[in-house]
Parts: structure tokens; C-alpha cells; sequence
């Protein structure tokens, strides 16, 4: 028996499954998963919508799941007027995640889905994620993780299925992009997703990050597109396109998963 057989065994053993959804690589696999193995009445795929999710992200989600077949609820949550969150500590990701389950898996539980999962996969068990903590608390279940599944093969499986989410870039929620103990608040979130949004209109692809700092703006590029976008008239038209967001000074980077963690000396 393969991995994604185990997985379908381990849906089949709950009957019955709600998925805290993003459309990212994982919940979508996840989900994409469970509604073949269980059918849609079993399956209830949540979006949490807050100012931390871009709508770039929200509209994926979104269109992942009509391809797929399932439908989406979505619920409001409201971290960011809970000043732990606002405050931007080292475990910030803990009263996110708090505030997401504490109003999702009511909602689930509710509709007669006992059993609510994540999308969190075996590698990020290996990286400082102080939200792990409230999923806990809240008895929700990792099945990708429990079963060892690494974002490689999530992808890999995810390109068998024909999902478009194989090769999805990593997105982060937007208050990742701001540094530990610099306020969280709505206007930081929208500069930051205004960026990368005009970013990626103007053609950058892969692994992106604007890491807000004040007036400067760290732009974070993986692979060649570092190489694409450093210099000449590109890097000209990438300089405008984040000035237009409301940055005074730009420096480019090599893209690093993390690095404000790494800044912070967490994890």
C-alpha cells in the first residue's frame, strides 16, 4: 500500500471530514483526496478569510475547488483585533491559529463533522511553527503528516491528479512579510499584498516574498528569476512597481523560506 492508499484508508476510517482550506499545495491535495475517497456530502472544505489572506489566494482557493468538485464555506475570523496577535511576538502563528479553530471546528462540528484536519505535511513538523500548538488544543487531526507525506511528494501526487497546484508557490499568510515585534496592522498587510500583486502582474514567477521593513521593501526572488530581475531595465520595472505600493527603498534577494525566523534567531 502506497502513501496516498494509507491516506484514503485513514479518510475512509473517519467517515466523515471537514479541511481547514487555503488552496495551497497541501488542503487542496488534501481535500482533492478526501472528496474522491468519501464522496462531497462528506467532505466540508473552510476557508478562514481575514486581512492576512490575500485575495490573490482567496480567488485560488476558490477556483481550485470548482475544478475539483467541492464546495467551500467560508468564515470571517479576527485575529488581528486581539492585541497577542496585533503585538507581532515570535509565536504570533499560535493566536492565528487559535482564532481560526476556535470559530472553524464549532462550525464543523455543528454541521456533523466530528473529525476536522489541516494540511500541515511531515516537513513542517521540522520547522518553527508555534501554530502546530493550537491545532492541538483543538484536537485537529494532520493526517499528510501523520503518514510522512513531504511537500515533494504532495506535489508530485498533486501533478498525477492534474491539480494546478503542484507547482504553486508557497504562500504564507501576509503578516509572515512583517518582521517580529513590528505591529501587525490592515495597511502594512495591504502594502505588502499590493506589492507582490504588481510584482507578479509584471511577470515575476516562483517564490516571491516583499518583507516589510518601515520604507524598505525586501524583495525575495528564488532561482533564476533573482538573476532575471536584478538588473536593467528589469530591475527598473520592478523598483516602480514596488515604489507604486508606497515604498521609499528596495533591495532584492535571494528568496530564503523562514527568514524572518532566521532574523529573530526562532525555531
Amino acid at each position: 500500500m502506497n502513501r496516498e492508499q494509507q491516506l484514503i484508508a485513514w479518510l475512509q476510517g473517519r467517515g466523515r471530514i471537514a479541511i481547514g482550506y487555503s488552496g495551497g499545495v497541501d488542503s487542496a491535495y488534501l481535500a482533492a483526496v478526501a472528496f474522491g475517497a468519501l464522496g462531497a456530502e462528506n467532505v466540508l472544505a473552510i476557508v478562514g478569510r481575514s486581512a492576512s489572506y490575500p485575495m490573490s489566494q482567496w480567488t485560488n482557493a476558490y477556483d481550485v475547488a470548482r475544478q475539483i468538485g467541492f464546495t467551500v464555506l467560508e468564515i470571517d475570523t479576527d485575529e488581528l483585533n486581539d492585541p497577542r496577535y496585533a503585538a507581532n511576538p515570535t509565536n504570533r502563528c499560535y493566536f492565528c491559529k487559535t482564532e481560526l479553530w476556535t470559530k472553524l471546528a464549532p462550525v464543523a462540528r455543528a454541521r456533523g463533522f466530528e473529525h476536522v484536519a489541516d494540511g500541515t505535511n511531515a516537513d513542517d513538523r521540522s520547522d518553527y511553527r508555534p501554530g502546530a500548538q493550537a491545532a492541538r488544543e483543538h484536537a485537529i487531526l494532520s493526517p499528510l503528516a501523520e503518514l510522512g507525506f513531504s511537500k515533494a511528494e504532495i506535489r508530485e501526487r498533486s501533478k498525477e491528479r492534474g491539480l494546478p497546484t503542484w507547482e504553486q508557490p508557497s504562500s504564507p499568510c501576509l503578516s509572515s512579510r512583517i518582521p517580529y515585534g513590528t505591529a501587525v496592522t490592515v495597511e502594512r498587510l495591504r502594502q505588502v499584498e499590493v506589492a507582490e500583486a504588481e510584482l507578479r502582474a509584471l511577470g515575476v514567477s516562483g517564490d516571491l516574498r516583499v518583507r516589510h521593513f518601515g520604507d524598505l521593501a525586501r524583495v525575495e526572488l528564488s532561482g533564476e528569476e533573482l538573476a532575471r530581475w536584478s538588473d536593467g531595465d528589469a530591475r527598473s520595472r520592478l523598483d516602480a512597481a514596488v515604489l507604486a505600493a508606497g515604498y521609499d527603498r528596495i533591495e532584492v534577494r535571494p528568496f530564503r523560506s523562514g527568514a524572518l525566523n532566521v532574523l529573530a534567531k526562532v525555531g
